[in-house]
């Protein structure tokens, strides 16, 4: 009975790493959160063609609840905070961006690369609020607060660079 139980630890550490790191994405030696939020991209785009936007506005906070506890177990564990091998809370900012930008088929291949740079924008940079979530907040809400607030606000610069782009740009071509 032992052993099952240890058995099950072992498959249990393995989903949790599976699902924090985003299918092992966050493990790159370089770039672990540029390159957790490319995947989530990817992972977004192809799932924006079977789901409408709000359904993955919701799982993205759906998303964040499981994480908050996983990641809680993790730190419990390992004894670090915001480890850099955790990008969940990119996918989670990615997917909020992608749901709230106004993405459409017809503006999905312009429109997806702006809320992916806007979004690594505000996550590198976490001006105001974000910063004060990064810095202040413990445990896996802090890890996911400041990607949650970086992913609206990379969301509405997207939708209003967007905006501007097909309003002056686009009728000009």
């Amino acid at each position: 009975m032992g052993k099952e139980k240890k058995t099950w630890n072992r498959e249990e550490e393995i989903m949790r790493k599976l699902f924090l790191t985003v299918f092992y994405s966050g493990l790159s030696p370089k770039a672990p959160g540029t390159v957790g939020s490319f995947v989530s991209l990817i992972l977004g785009v192809l799932l924006l063609q079977y789901i409408p936007q709000s359904t993955m506005f919701l799982l993205a906070f759906l998303i964040s609840v499981i994480a908050v506890r996983e990641i809680n177990k993790y730190e419990e564990e390992v004894g670090e905070h915001d480890s850099k091998e955790i990008v969940i809370d990119e996918l989670v900012g990615m997917w909020i961006a992608l749901s709230i930008c106004g993405i459409t088929p017809e503006n999905i291949y312009y429109l997806a690369p702006i809320a992916f740079v806007y979004f690594r924008i505000f996550d590198i940079w976490k001006p105001s609020i974000i910063g004060r979530i990064d810095r202040d907040v413990k445990g896996g809400w802090g890890v996911m607060g400041d990607d949650i607030v970086a992913g609206l606000a990379g969301g509405i610069a997207a939708s209003g660079t967007y905006y501007l782009i097909e309003r002056f740009i686009l009728p000009t071509m």
